[in-house]
């Protein structure tokens, strides 16, 4: 089952899928399902210093798409929290957008795990995560 924008706020019970600080960092979900979550962020806005992606960009990237994926899976009147999460940067990016696709490993009935690809524009990866998160009652 795939999830358009409203069904996905109508799911989560809020019209802002991203959160508070997905709609600051101008996340967008392109794409949401149980089994895959696509979207993406600009890297304006959400650089560090010296001009780079912000590393904790790619991690509220990766843990937003895969918190979504389990909200999802987890069904209505249950939410999904993230509990772990890990990032490994492989290069930065200084321009455009990164899109991260997350794609579930384990869903379960009290945790899903999901592995997230984030790539530049170019295609070239910028960073790998993994996130677990527990599913419980709203």
């Amino acid at each position: 089952m795939t999830l358009d924008a409203e069904g996905l706020a109508e799911l989560m019970g809020t019209a802002d899928a991203g959160g508070g600080l997905g709609t600051r960092m101008g996340l967008e979900i392109l794409e949401a399902s149980a089994e895959r979550v696509v979207g993406r962020i600009p890297v304006e806005g959400n650089t560090q210093p010296y001009g780079l992606l912000h590393g904790g960009a790619s991690c509220v990237l990766a843990e937003t798409l895969g918190s979504v994926g389990s909200a999802i899976h987890a069904g209505k009147g249950r939410i999904a929290v993230g509990i772990e999460i890990n990032a490994t940067h492989h290069r930065s990016a200084t321009s455009g957008h990164v899109t991260g696709v997350a794609t579930a490993v384990h869903r379960g009935r009290t945790v899903a795990t999901w592995d997230i690809e984030i790539t530049d524009d170019d295609g070239k990866r910028v960073c790998t995560s993994r996130l677990t998160c527990l599913l419980r009652d709203a």
